[in-house]
């Protein structure tokens, strides 16, 4: 499946190392940071601040379904493409109104008592989920129409890294100040990273990429879809959208409640947000760096199948940290291999999508794409604390029955159980590499 794009910007003279190092991979990693601290608020801080302040497991679980808007942004991606905001540009002024609202949004945490505004909390976290949602449509069509193709692997590499560092402010930071702050202290220092954001959103430059925005309502809603779907037939898109649903399915569900995870076995915060996540994020930044590098000369198809399986086999590190405890060297050396296999995964994931979507029809495309690959961390994950701890007199009468109709033990995997549960979803994903990116094609 190709897309129909404008010519690419050719090799530079200098080869290799001119696709390392230049101005587009700087505007990568300070837009990178911008677009995973509201993600990483929502997948670490908000359940270790609700873990520790005693709310129940399966209702942080049940907390993961706020990030519906990320599944659900192709809905108003077309609104980002259709209009021009009256400053800085089309791509560059919505990157601000996203900012803009995100860090009035986390700093509104600093308000709530979990004990009894459980409902005041999601409702926040919807609005951040929403608008950082938003902020990733503009962020990825920006990137998609900065980069040209041979330079997609390690952008996509550069952006991953900086997305992931970005998880030391509310996974590591915020965890340690608040073995000696007030949380409501932690939230307000975590709001003011985000002004990174909209200082990087008013020095870099709007693309120029010589396409018109779209001037009525079919050409910014239904012609991305139908070129999408007419591009290479609609049975072959149906295979690229399930692929993206099933790639990281397993992997998203083992790192979905880590934090919680590693509070359950006995490790403290400070362990949490030194040792976890400092492992967390070299091997991320690793894997990362290494997917972008070998991927100039790999290419995106079978780097997906080489990094899927490294991806595949490091879920099986989290089922022996449950089964040893509370070590710290065991903690460090099984998140190590787990986000390795995280890093390696996602840039060559990222890379694929942003190769599918059409130049012409950028944001609303990459939204689509995107939405898919994230709807298994916000759908699947939701179930995590039932699938772990299972379900009791007071759970709701379908979740009983959606265990009895899979055969799953009502008292719950355990943690040990239910990653192995994680190593068998992901077989799917990697099954669907010979149709959707087979390894006979050299694509760069």
């Amino acid at each position: 499946m190709t897309t129909d794009t404008p010519a690419e910007t050719p090799r530079n003279s200098n080869g290799f190392w001119s696709h390392l190092v230049n101005t587009r991979m700087l505007v990568c990693i300070f837009t990178g940071f911008a677009s995973g601290m509201p993600l990483y608020i929502l997948y670490q801080l908000v359940p270790a601040w609700l873990r520790s302040e005693q709310v129940d497991l399966k209702v942080i679980g049940l907390f993961v379904l706020i990030q519906f808007p990320y599944t659900w942004k192709f809905l108003w991606s077309p609104i980002m493409d259709r209009f021009v905001p009256p400053f800085l540009g089309r791509r560059r002024g919505w990157m601000l109104v996203t900012q803009v609202a995100l860090i009035a949004l986390i700093a509104a945490f600093s308000f709530f008592d979990p004990s009894t505004e459980l409902m005041e909390i999601a409702i926040v976290a919807t609005l951040i989920a929403f608008f950082s949602a938003s902020q990733d449509i503009v962020l990825d069509a920006y990137r998609r129409e900065l980069l040209p193709d041979s330079e997609l692997g390690v952008g996509n590499s550069y952006f991953t890294n900086a997305y992931r560092l970005s998880s030391l402010i509310p996974g590591s930071l915020a965890l340690v100040l608040s073995d000696f702050l007030p949380w409501s202290s932690v939230h307000l220092i975590v709001a003011g990273f985000m002004v990174v954001a909209v200082i990087t959103t008013l020095l870099i430059p709007e693309p120029d990429t010589h396409v018109r925005p779209p001037r009525n309502f079919y050409e910014a809603v239904v012609e991305p879809f139908v070129e999408f779907f007419t591009r290479s037939g609609w049975r072959t898109a149906l295979w690229v959208l399930g692929f993206l649903f099933l790639y990281k399915l397993g992997d998203n569900l083992a790192t979905a409640l880590s934090t919680p995870f590693y509070i359950d076995l006995g490790f403290s915060r400070t362990e949490i947000g030194t040792v976890a996540k400092f492992a967390a994020l070299w091997s991320t930044i690793t894997g990362s760096i290494i997917a972008g590098v070998v991927m100039i000369k790999l290419g995106i198809n079978r780097a997906l199948w080489i990094f899927g399986f490294v991806q595949w086999f490091s879920i099986l590190g989290f089922a022996w940290l449950a089964r040893v405890g509370a070590d710290s060297a065991v903690l460090f050396a099984a998140v190590s291999f787990e986000y390795l296999g995280v890093g390696l995964g996602s840039v060559a994931l990222i890379a694929f999508m942003a190769r599918m979507a059409n130049k012409r029809f950028t944001a609303t495309q990459f939204a689509l794409l995107s939405s898919l690959a994230s709807l298994p961390r916000v759908l699947a994950n939701a179930t995590t604390g039932y699938l772990v701890e299972g379900v009791d007199v007071d759970s709701a009468s379908w979740v009983k029955s959606l265990f009895d109709f899979l055969y799953l033990p009502r008292t719950g995997l355990g943690w040990e159980n239910f990653f192995y549960l994680c190593f068998a979803l992901a077989i799917p994903g990697l099954l669907m590499l010979a149709k959707v990116a087979p390894w006979r094609n050299n694509d760069v």
